[in-house]
């Protein structure tokens, strides 16, 4: 509850005051005898009447009390709040060629990556987003959806083997923006990582790039891989290692063309501060419209003082009638 007048409330000091005053002028006006022992009263009983000798006067402060509550005009209000939220699409592109399976990200690249991806995933619940998985070739995982455990099922089950193997970084591209070319969203957003050079498919990845630019969709690039040589575990050969080649010049290209940007993670915290940065650069367009409501409570305030003086007034003038 609120109020309209609040200077009004300040009146209520004088409420103590007033009982101040009455109880120094009851005591001034009582009339006083001295005896020589008090012992003939210790067994007097006090009447009703006696016991409720203040009873009008408390009445009375009450009146007092509920009047100045309600010229402080009390009110209540009905506040309303309208969110209008206008996601972003986003389509992450992951690769899955063999050399995913590097340790210089723990467990691997592959694991590691996906772990970062949930938790962007995670983080933007207002976003549709969907996943296109490329190696030798590349396929949609999951299509644009605002069903994120339905995703997240889909990231989960991503893994080594599902494509043949190699590096179709054009074809991922492409696949990306095929699921991205119809969307009504405002603001479009692929974020396609790579730890390789571009060794397969049908797709250039350079002719994609400026597909995306025509339908107005940035594409943000990651490189994921450290620098040098990287252990991998080979199975029926077991840890052998490998030199790093990531076509970075390639990417750089790819984030120009489409006013997005490239990056390079050489291990996990660096990928997550590179999903970290992504994430502020494109934020989900939210407004907010406020209505509040604001309605005069004073009136049962006002009642209840006018009852109260009603109930001082029949106890004043019968039961407590004074006479003169």
């Amino acid at each position: 509850m609120e109020f309209a007048d609040k200077g009004y409330l300040f009146l209520l000091l004088l409420i103590p005051l007033l009982i101040g005053f009455y109880i120094w002028k009851h005591k001034k006006t009582q009339a006083s005898l001295q005896v020589s022992s008090d012992i003939p009263f210790k067994n007097t009983v006090k009447n009703w009447k006696q016991r409720l000798f203040y009873l009008p006067f408390l009445l009375r402060m009450l009146v007092l009390t509920f009047i100045m509550i309600a010229l402080a005009r009390p009110q209540s209000s009905i506040s309303r709040k309208t969110v209008d939220v206008e996601g972003i699409d986003i389509i992450m592109a992951l690769d899955i060629s063999g050399s995913m399976m590097a340790m210089d990200f723990r467990p691997n690249r592959l694991e590691a990556s996906k772990s970062v991806i949930k938790t962007f995933i995670e983080n933007r619940p207002d976003d549709r987003i969907g996943l296109v998985v490329y190696s030798g070739e590349a396929y949609t995982k999951c299509p644009l959806t605002s069903d994120h455990r339905t995703l997240l099922t889909a990231l989960e089950t991503t893994a080594f083997g599902i494509i043949d193997d190699g590096t179709a970084i054009g074809d991922g591209l492409g696949t990306a923006i095929n699921r991205l070319r119809e969307s009504k969203a405002k603001s479009k957003v692929i974020i396609l990582l790579s730890d390789g050079v571009n060794n397969a498919g049908y797709m250039d990845p350079l002719s994609a790039a400026e597909i995306a630019k025509t339908f107005g969709i940035r594409v943000y690039t990651i490189g994921c891989g450290t620098i040098g040589q990287a252990p991998i575990n080979i199975p029926g050969y077991g840890i052998i290692y490998t030199e790093v080649e990531i076509d970075e010049m390639l990417l750089k290209k790819i984030a120009a063309e489409t006013d997005a940007k490239y990056f390079r993670a050489q291990n996990k915290s660096k990928l997550q501060a590179v999903y970290d940065e992504i994430d502020k650069m494109e934020k989900t367009r939210i407004s907010e419209t406020r209505f509040t409501n604001k309605s005069d409570e004073f009136f049962p305030f006002l009642l209840i003082a006018l009852g109260l003086l009603i109930v001082e007034l029949i106890l004043k003038y019968t039961l407590f009638r004074v006479n003169p």
